[in-house]
């Protein structure tokens, strides 16, 4: 007992080492982005080489402290972990100084690559893809160790002048490349941001306004859960953190009003799960898709804003379809600790006042680091309009350096993601798949887009969005812009299904993540969330076949107003087909004959042919009337 209370001290003195390391190094990628005000003068940017270097060799040692094989290993293990833990550091931190020395000898002379070059790089992929699996599991790390065998496979009579020049001692391409430099850049100021807006105290006034808000709807606090988490979801653009967050308080509330604890978690995890598709944040992906497709990153934000919100509309109805078959009342009774005081009032222009100076920078034209910076700014002293805060100031500071940690973790990620990238565009493999994708799929749109959708959440189980979204756009994105999908459309389509991802059984982080607060099956738990969020799987092919969802596209100048109107229209009707079908439920319950022909019609709805949609719309209302007329005759006979 005494060695096991041991072991958990120092592993909490580890941890917190971690968190002070975490704080100072976030300071680094903050002064590269902050600007000058006034007579202060800019500390940034950094050079190119000692700050992606010096990153990466801190957060190695930040994700090692906060993960010791070491401190959680047992018996003799331990000095072995200890060891591992040590030998992993030592050898990231010389490979990180070797990336620095080369990099910089080059700019100056000519290199002649030699084999303790070649096998420092591979000593440097070897700590990324072992701290990758630590950190984010087996599924990334394996497939960023297969991208790294093909590429050793491909290049084995190469082998130090291919490593050195692909993998590790380059700045576009690398481990250490243009993807770590836009994380860098742009990405990192929003992952602060989003902590810091977290760590305000304004979560759980979020969800006691979206109770009362919901209060006088049948699913109750289920549909709250939908509200505070698309909220919520805005700010975090985290599935898993959106899922802890939110439901512990949720999910006990939606079990109470008679929902299965299945449903109660499917439910948090679908709503958790949208917050990456929600504007204004959206997470790490949609800032590197503005910086992939080169546009701004207020086109991507406005790009996705009838998407998201037809996605938590799509929720709300699969809610009210379980609130009928279940026949489940209202309940306008809140409980006492759940009541709505003037202080969550006040704070919720925490939460609004950040993201609306977010989106007037933009607007404006500031950059996305200088409007998350700006709104940091706004946000810090606004804190302490919360009690909570003035009596536990060092709660921003806490923020502050988890957000720091959840950068240095999200390195681990972005690293592995360069080792992919490296070895698919060196080896020439992208292209190669793309035109036997193309060649399979016999030049069909529809047939690209699925298989693009398999492979996006194949790779997402398990896996974070951002990677998912990366491998699968390098290897199928030039085959659908080929078929006619524009840049944008085709990269919010790989997107999408990476964040679907995150639902989708056999590895449901989210779902998962809700079932241990829920009580309930996990597998359970994940088909529930498929059922709940399936507008997340028709939404994509909605917008490929009609990009004028899409707003501020080519596509919606040429519909013109009336044009995205009746996209809007027929999204709804594809909502209520889709969801009523899914949950076999409308005004009365769905026969499977009539649950096929939902879906076929929903199907329908998608297609850009006007004869197609249009019959498509009148057989949807044809069905709608004929089930409550149906639904009225059962209540009048009884």
């Amino acid at each position: 007992m005494h060695n096991t209370v041991l072991e958990n001290t120092r592993l909490a003195f580890a941890r917190r080492v971690a968190l002070v390391l975490a704080f100072f190094m976030a300071l680094i990628p903050l002064g590269h982005k902050m600007p000058s005000f006034g007579p202060l003068p800019s500390i940034g940017p950094f050079e190119a080489e000692p700050l992606r270097g010096g990153v990466l060799a801190l957060s190695i040692l930040i994700c090692v402290l906060w993960a010791s094989f070491g401190l959680q290993a047992k018996g003799k293990a331990r000095w072995l972990g200890g060891l591992a833990d040590i030998t992993l550091v030592a050898v990231g931190a010389w490979a990180c100084w070797r990336f620095y020395v080369d990099v910089r000898a080059m700019h100056t002379s000519i290199v002649f690559f030699e084999p303790s070059q070649a096998w420092t790089s591979m000593a440097g992929c070897m700590v990324i893809l072992i701290m990758t699996w630590r950190i984010w599991g087996a599924p990334l790390a394996l497939v960023a160790g297969v991208a790294l065998a093909w590429f050793l496979w491909d290049f084995r009579g190469d082998f130090v002048q291919a490593t050195t020049e692909n993998l590790w001692m380059v700045l576009d391409d690398g481990v250490l490349g243009n993807i770590m430099d836009i994380v860098l850049s742009t990405v990192f100021p929003f992952i602060i941001l989003g902590a810091m807006l977290e760590g305000c105290g304004a979560g759980g006034s979020l969800i006691r306004v979206s109770l009362h808000a919901m209060r006088r709807f049948r699913g109750g606090p289920a549909h709250a859960a939908i509200l505070a988490s698309s909220l919520f979801g805005a700010v975090s653009g985290s599935a898993v953190a959106n899922v802890v967050g939110t439901g512990v308080i949720t999910i006990p509330l939606i079990k109470k009003r008679g929902f299965s604890p299945a449903f109660a978690g499917g439910v948090e995890a679908a709503a958790s799960t949208g917050g990456q598709i929600m504007p204004p944040v959206m997470g790490a992906a949609a800032l590197v898709m503005a910086d992939l497709v080169g546009v701004s990153y207020l086109t991507v934000i406005v790009a996705a804003l009838i998407p998201a919100l037809a996605y938590y509309a799509a929720l709300f109805a699969s809610v009210v379809f379980e609130c009928r078959r279940l026949d489940v009342d209202v309940v306008d009774v809140v409980e006492e600790d759940m009541k709505v005081t003037p202080q969550d009032w006040r704070n919720l222009v925490l939460v609004g006042a950040p993201l609306a100076v977010v989106i007037v920078a933009l607007i404006q034209g500031a950059s996305p680091s200088g409007a998350a910076l700006t709104a940091l700014a706004v946000l810090i002293p606004m804190s302490f309009m919360n009690p909570a805060v003035r009596q536990r100031p060092f709660a921003l500071i806490e923020a502050f350096a988890r957000g720091g940690l959840s950068f240095a973790q999200l390195m681990m990620a972005v690293g592995a993601i360069g080792i992919v990238v490296a070895s698919l565009s060196s080896t020439g493999l992208p292209t190669m798949l793309a035109l036997q994708l193309d060649a399979f799929a016999s030049h069909s749109l529809l047939l690209t887009l699925i298989m693009a959708a398999i492979g996006c959440i194949a790779l997402g189980l398990g896996m974070p969005t951002l990677p998912a979204y990366l491998t699968i756009i390098v290897i199928s994105g030039s085959a659908m812009m080929t078929l006619g999908l524009a840049p944008l459309t085709a990269h919010f389509f790989v997107f999408y299904f990476g964040v679907a991802s995150a639902i989708t059984p056999p590895v449901a982080i989210a779902a998962y993540a809700a079932a241990s607060i829920s009580g309930g099956n996990p597998i359970s738990t994940g088909v529930a969330s498929v059922r709940i969020g399936a507008a997340i799987f028709a939404l994509p092919f909605m917008f490929a076949y009609n990009p004028e969802m899409l707003l501020l596209t080519e596509a919606a100048s040429e519909a013109g107003f009336f044009g995205v109107v009746m996209v809007m229209i027929r999204t709804l009707m594809l909502i209520w087909m889709l969801m009523s079908a899914a949950n076999r439920f409308d005004a009365q319950r769905l026969g499977w004959p009539e649950t096929a022909l939902r879906l076929a019609i929903a199907a329908a709805l998608i297609s850009p042919v006007a004869t197609v949609h249009w019959i498509a719309i009148a057989a949807a209302v044809a069905l709608g009337v004929l089930n409550r007329l149906r639904a009225r005759a059962v209540v009048v006979q009884n």
